[in-house]
């Protein structure tokens, strides 16, 4: 695994997200209420809308361009259902917040 530095962990709490680009590619950092940090690729799986505008309301991600809704703990869609987002592997260490990008997680 090759994990990338893309934020100190002051830089997101709990509720949170923040959109990044690492490796050349859009993610998402997101902190679901009553978990843990997740990194989740920064565009919607329906024509590749960019989620940077999109809406989070510290559970579900809607991407704002045609109203497709995810569960932020596990990416899957919720509406419509059958889809999900790629979530990369996170870890947080030295205070920093740290993806795999060479990875997707199942």
């Amino acid at each position: 695994m090759a994990f990338t530095p893309v934020c100190k962990t002051n830089y997101l709490s709990e509720g949170d997200w923040a959109p990044f680009i690492v490796a050349g590619e859009p993610i998402m950092l997101v902190w679901p209420d009553g978990d843990r940090p997740r990194a989740y690729q920064g565009l919607c799986p329906h024509e590749d809308a960019t989620l940077e505008s999109g809406i989070f309301n510290g559970r579900l991600i809607t991407c704002t361009a045609h109203g497709w809704v995810f569960d932020s703990r596990t990416g899957k869609g919720l509406s419509p259902p059958g889809w999900a987002l790629e979530q990369y592997p996170l870890r947080i260490e030295d205070g920093w917040i740290q993806v795999d990008m060479e990875m997707v997680l199942e």
